[in-house]
């Protein structure tokens, strides 16, 4: 069995049956993913509710325990000194996820009692009450299985939710990724997929943050190759691409609460690529035009500006370079 608090100075006996309790919890697909007093915490509380404090076989279906109960429990039996004022934190966070996946309640005696109900408190559901009891016995595995049987975890059931709230996006190589939920991200989406194939065609994509987790995608080997530098991720531009053909590197700031390319953000990109092979090119994109609008005078010259809602135009901020007449499209052709 997996030790779930490593760090714990309780007794080795409190230790073992939290490290249980955190078993069971886990084998019906409660997450994981927390502190190490979160989980202890989770852990004591379950047991008070359980009725459980060193036999798995004592466990009790119908507790009915209020939140300062539970405290008055657990302190009693789990070597805790929780203050009977943090009674709230039972339902927001330490019972929260139990109460999620069906396995505890919080009722009265009576079925649908009101909220205001003075029998209301926390219980196990009969059928997790009746899995626990043959916890450590010949029985444990079978039953698990079939307690888990067409039911999906809360581990799942989260998992999926966390999915449907990612953005999807698709790199020029067809490499797929999953941005985290923002406008940032959304604007990020379309350089990738708008920006790139209209004016870097044969771009592969180097590095793009995500605003939840900013290694999403490195490319370091194809970094050093071009001699860039070592960078912090708050040094890092949103986007970085590599265009091989022209040998061109794309810089670009997806703009949405933070700032474009401004003179003073270039300067010290050009100082840091000093040694970099590739020719820079500095780009700041914005969602729209009135966003574009709220940082103009902040962008440098000799960049270019894209605008996700006229994805086919570019603003260059570059003096004479791009000076010239434009010809009409129905005289183009004509002598």
């Amino acid at each position: 069995m997996k030790n779930y608090i490593p760090k714990s100075k309780k007794s080795k006996a409190i230790q073992q049956i939290i490290n249980e309790a955190l078993d069971i919890l886990e084998s019906v697909g409660i997450p994981m993913d927390k502190t190490e007093r979160a989980l202890e915490r989770m852990a004591v509380c379950f047991l008070a509710v359980a009725g459980v404090t060193n036999n798995w076989a004592n466990a009790k279906e119908k507790t009915n325990l209020k939140s300062r109960a539970i405290i008055t429990f657990v302190n009693e039996h789990f070597e805790e000194n929780i203050s009977s004022g943090s009674y709230d934190d039972i339902r927001r966070k330490d019972l929260k996820l139990l109460i999620l996946a069906d396995i505890v309640e919080n009722s009265g005696v009576n079925k649908g009692s009101a909220t205001n109900d003075p029998t209301r408190g926390y219980a196990l559901q009969k059928d997790f009450k009746d899995l626990i009891v043959t916890y450590k016995t010949d029985k444990w595995n079978k039953n698990l299985k079939a307690f888990n049987k067409n039911k999906p975890s809360l581990t799942e059931i989260l998992e999926r939710k966390r999915n449907i709230e990612k953005i999807p996006v698709k790199l020029p190589s067809g490499k797929p990724l999953e941005l985290s939920l923002g406008e940032h991200n959304v604007l990020q989406k379309e350089i990738i997929e708008q920006f790139l194939p209209r004016f870097g065609s044969d771009c592969v994509v180097l590095y793009i943050g995500d605003t939840s987790n900013k290694s999403l995608h490195i490319e370091t080997k194809e970094l050093e190759k071009l001699n860039f530098f070592e960078l912090s991720h708050d040094e890092l531009p949103d986007i970085i691409a590599y265009s091989k053909k022209n040998n061109w590197l794309y810089l670009i700031e997806a703009v949405h609460s933070s700032g474009p390319m401004s003179e003073t953000r270039v300067l010290e990109l050009k100082k840091m690529l000093k040694d970099c092979k590739a020719e820079l090119i500095f780009v700041t994109s914005f969602l729209s035009r009135q966003e574009f609008k709220k940082w103009m005078l902040d962008v440098a010259w000799e960049t270019e500006v894209w605008i996700a809602d006229n994805p086919d135009h570019l603003v260059h901020f570059n003096g004479h370079k791009f000076l010239g007449a434009y010809k009409p499209e129905w005289k183009k052709g004509c002598t």
